[in-house]
């Protein structure tokens, strides 16, 4: 009976989730900024304060200006890079037909449609459009974002006196207090070292792709450095789309070969030598499980969803391994089986 009600519990949360994807991915977005703006806060407390309190306005205006100032670095970037892209277009036309034509020559395929004729099917405009639509999509969730933020901020005051009225029991309130530590010890600790390691990737790719002399060089740099917080596909994605560019932009295989080895080596060396060195066994999640929580939140909330899957996944092992009656999903949940629980 009991794993019967479970079964329809998970099945009317996800159909939830993905019915109220429009309002519940900004908020989950949300929460994340809301947490990234206090664990910025505590680390510039930790550095002005010298041991003293590691929260007050002063160390939260800094985190909020870091972020303002990191998402209009981002928004000027991504505007200045559309217009160029718009310009090099042409020229990358002109390119892809030289190497379709070599291509259609060597195979000896005369019979297929003229190169003119294959370039005119792709439709530039509507990509336009909807990469438009996109951007003014995200500029809307943007506003939405910014509210949940803000009243996050404005409830975090009260949310310690909250504790003390739903827990009258001293052991449940410092048992509750524990479990939210380990849940902000374990995303703190994931989201540091991601961003640490992304920001490496990001800065090694821009090397190379200024070296070779790829277009748009910063622009792909923080798209790399974006997309290594996506588990796997992200890191694919990641090297694959530059080094497309770099063979279309030159129409020489020397330097997509340059790129497309020096971009999967760098992937290589931080994925898989840097991070675990970093990571350890902190987040103890089996490969198997993130690859599938990627697909899982992928294809509830998009590309959100990729984004925020292994912090869903690391809040709900944390939460799962401390009921006696979830435990052993936790434990599934785990790489080695060995889960922390709260203390008794």
């Amino acid at each position: 009976m009991s794993i019967s009600l479970a079964i329809v519990a998970t099945v009317v949360t996800f159909y939830v989730l993905a019915v109220g994807k429009s309002l519940l991915v900004p908020f989950a977005v949300a929460i994340m900024i809301w947490y990234i703006i206090n664990a910025l806060s505590r680390t510039y407390g930790r550095w002005l304060l010298r041991g003293g309190r590691s929260t007050n306005w002063l160390t939260l205006s800094l985190a909020l200006i870091t972020i303002i100032v990191f998402a209009g670095a981002i928004v000027d970037m991504v505007q200045s890079n559309v217009a160029q892209v718009s310009q090099a277009v042409p020229a990358y036309k002109a390119n892809l037909e030289k190497m379709l034509g070599k291509f259609m020559t060597w195979t000896g395929l005369q019979q297929l449609p003229s190169i003119g004729q294959f370039t005119e099917q792709i439709k530039f405009g509507p990509a336009i459009s909807q990469l438009v639509s996109a951007l003014t999509g995200f500029l809307g969730n943007t506003g939405l974002i910014l509210i949940y933020v803000g009243f996050l901020l404005v409830e975090q005051k009260t949310f310690s006196r909250k504790l003390d009225y739903l827990f009258a029991d001293p052991q449940n309130r410092a048992s509750t207090e524990e479990l939210l530590s380990h849940i902000q010890s374990d995303i703190q600790t994931y989201i540091s070292i991601k961003t640490l390691t992304s920001l490496v990737t990001g800065l090694l790719s821009y090397g190379i792709l200024l070296a070779v002399g790829v277009d748009f060089a910063a622009f792909w740099a923080f798209t790399i450095f974006l997309l290594n917080y996506i588990p796997t596909i992200g890191s694919i994605i990641a090297t694959v789309f530059p080094a497309l560019l770099t063979l279309i932009q030159f129409d020489n295989a020397y330097p997509f070969l340059v790129v497309a080895l020096g971009l999967t080596g760098v992937q290589f060396l931080v994925g898989n030598v840097v991070e675990p060195r970093l990571m350890g066994n902190s987040l103890n999640l089996s490969p198997l499980v993130v690859l599938l929580s990627l697909v899982l939140w992928g294809s509830v909330w998009g590309i959100a969803g990729m984004f925020l899957s292994v912090p869903i996944t690391v809040i709900s092992m944390i939460v799962l391994a401390n009921f006696d009656s979830t435990r052993p999903i936790a434990i599934l949940l785990s790489k080695d089986g060995r889960v922390r629980q709260l203390s008794q």
